[in-house]
């Protein structure tokens, strides 16, 4: 299976200026990626009960996409939950949600992703404490994951955003420690351009554990906007057998349809040229 294309939807209004190319209408989000030759769509929802299951599957099947991946990040955007709380029952909230976007992709095919609801360590919680959290919630929900025949997709963040991984090296470590092995790495490029010394060699050194990639540019604007090679890149991508989705997770910049055109083409102009 080749390399497919992907582009990024929104409802979520909290998160309104965050990185995602559509917004909003999601008819008509998929429409437009229809339009213009994407393969996919990757939804960002408030919650489960934001998505009707029915009238979703009538319109990724009247469009002909496919749904690759749906995120998590409202759960700490909207709700304020993350993996790494002090509070035992926070906690059980945030895998509750988490568990609840498994069963909303996993109906689809699809996985869900935990990037911003990893948390990090803060009062009443050290590293080593928010750590062992993450990696219980992990060993959880990526068998919860498992019933629907896809990985739990676990996204490392730049240091930023998270203490609690920042490189692709680190998130092999921490899936090569879990007792499930239903959890794949998602490789952000916005990320990896601020912490690896090489993104082609972190991707090559990540190998299988590669399930999910955000393409976007260096400044999380959309491929051709930033000064990534993105070149070495797909090489190491094509050099690891990578075959799963290339996602436009990027800023609405100057306009959704300006980030997404840019990005399908410049996706076309690497993947077959």
């Amino acid at each position: 299976m080749a390399i497919r294309s992907c582009v990024t939807i929104s409802l979520v209004p909290e998160a309104r200026g965050g990185p995602f190319v559509f917004w909003d209408d999601l008819a008509e989000s998929c429409r437009r990626a229809k339009e213009l030759g994407f393969d996919a769509v990757e939804i960002f929802p408030p919650g489960p009960e934001a998505i009707d299951l029915p009238t979703l599957r009538k319109l990724l099947d009247e469009q002909g996409l496919e749904l690759a991946a749906v995120g998590t990040g409202a759960g700490w955007v909207k709700h304020r939950l993350h993996l790494a709380l002090p509070d035992a029952a926070d906690r059980r909230k945030a895998r509750d949600f988490i568990r609840s976007i498994i069963d909303l992709a996993g109906s689809f095919g699809a996985s869900a992703i935990i990037g911003s609801m990893q948390g990090r360590s803060g009062i009443g919680v050290d590293h080593t404490t928010a750590a062992g959290y993450l990696a219980d919630a992990l060993n959880e929900l990526g068998e919860h994951a498992r019933q629907y025949r896809v990985p739990l997709i676990y996204e490392p963040l730049n240091r930023y955003e998270t203490d609690m991984v920042n490189t692709i090296e680190a998130g092999v470590r921490l899936l090569e420690s879990l007792a499930t092995d239903n959890v794949v790495l998602l490789a952000d490029l916005f990320h990896m351009n601020i912490e690896e010394t090489n993104v082609a060699d972190a991707l090559r050194a990540g190998g299988r554990h590669i399930g999910h990639i955000h393409f976007v540019d260096s400044n999380r604007r959309a491929a051709g906007f930033g000064h990534t090679d993105f070149a070495p890149i797909v090489a190491a991508l094509r050099a690891i057998g990578y075959d799963k989705y290339l996602s436009a997770e990027a800023f609405a910049l100057p306009d959704s349809d300006t980030a997404a055109r840019t990005t399908i083409e410049a996706f076309r102009k690497l993947i077959f040229s």
